[in-house]
């Protein structure tokens, strides 16, 4: 009768549990504490900084004329100034929008001026432009762009966006829930939630410090998280429901070990191929992708690590409760 030797894996995640617990506890941690600031800060009022797709208001983004690639000096606060003095059309018996709530960001080393404003009409805009030419131009007449979105259509937004979201995560939960047990479909869930808070955690905590706000494409970020957390906490599961019987003779914490083991190199593959096209986002990409692949970029990060050593870690503790 020939004995099957048991493999020896090289590496033993449940050596490095307790690290890996008090590691994913405080990001956690500290990400709901900035979902808590944020929500409780008065110029934000919600766990995230809304954005312009869920709040309306009239964005408008401008390109200046550099000679040279070197822009004049200009600060946010002169023009915000500006703004506040420059007179816009208004229609009869209507009183034309106040400026005193606009933002301003200077990106690209002041090349590219990017205004937050309410809902304004397209003389409004075309007066804004000017104003802004006057006072930081000349502008280049190909790097105008103007998008307004009124206060129904971005509340519409945000409710859609929150119904996408809670419907795919119930949807995951259910498959997970009906594909395995009840220990390995908690676990998947517990991997998913990790995930998602940290991943919102940051973004509330840049909120908070450099106004960084969430839009729809945020929201389509945390969905293609969720698929992509749940997939590869799967892939492991689904290793060491496999082994069971052939490694029956191990406890079930080896077992974890080994199947973790068996597939750290694929995990890790996995989430390379895909953070190096959103690499390529966050550099090249522009700044409309910029902050939606950086949310993919830390979910994916932070999935391949909840399914390596949060889920499997726990499932030995769980199991024997």
């Amino acid at each position: 009768m020939t004995v099957t030797e048991s493999p020896t894996p090289r590496f033993r995640i449940s050596q490095h549990k307790r690290l890996a617990w008090w590691g994913s506890g405080l990001a956690c941690l500290l990400s709901v504490v900035g979902l808590l600031v944020s929500w409780l800060s008065p110029g934000i009022g919600a766990p995230l900084k809304p954005g312009l797709d869920f709040t309306g208001g009239t964005q408008i983004q401008l390109e200046r004329l550099c000679v040279l690639s070197a822009c004049g000096s200009i600060t946010v606060d002169q023009i915000q100034a500006g703004l506040v003095t420059l007179p816009l059309p208004a229609k009869a018996k209507e009183q034309a929008p106040s400026l005193t709530s606009a933002k301003v960001q200077l990106l690209d080393g002041g090349q590219t001026l990017l205004l937050r404003l309410p809902v304004l009409e397209a003389d409004q805009s075309q007066a804004v432009i000017a104003g802004i030419d006057r006072l930081a131009g000349p502008l280049k007449t190909t790097g105008t762009s103007v998008n307004t979105i009124g206060p129904t259509l971005g509340s519409q937004l945000l409710q859609g966006s929150l119904v996408s979201l809670l419907v795919s995560f119930a949807a995951i939960a259910l498959y997970i829930t009906f594909r395995y047990d009840r220990v390995f479909a908690f676990l998947a869930i517990v991997a998913l939630a990790h995930d998602v808070i940290i991943t919102c955690g940051l973004f509330a905590w840049l909120g908070i410090f450099f106004g960084i706000e969430v839009d729809s494409l945020f929201a389509v970020s945390l969905i293609t998280v969720a698929g992509y957390s749940v997939t590869d906490t799967v892939v492991v599961f689904d290793r060491i429901r496999e082994q069971k019987k052939a490694l029956a003779q191990l406890s079930l914490i080896e077992q974890v070990d080994v199947a973790v083991d068996a597939t750290l190199t694929r995990s890790l593959y996995t989430s390379l191929t895909t953070l190096l096209p959103l690499l390529g986002l966050i550099f090249f990409g522009g700044a409309s992708l910029f902050w939606f692949a950086v949310a993919l970029a830390v979910g994916i990060g932070v999935g391949s690590w909840s399914s390596i050593g949060v889920a499997p870690t726990l499932l030995p503790v769980l199991s024997r409760r």
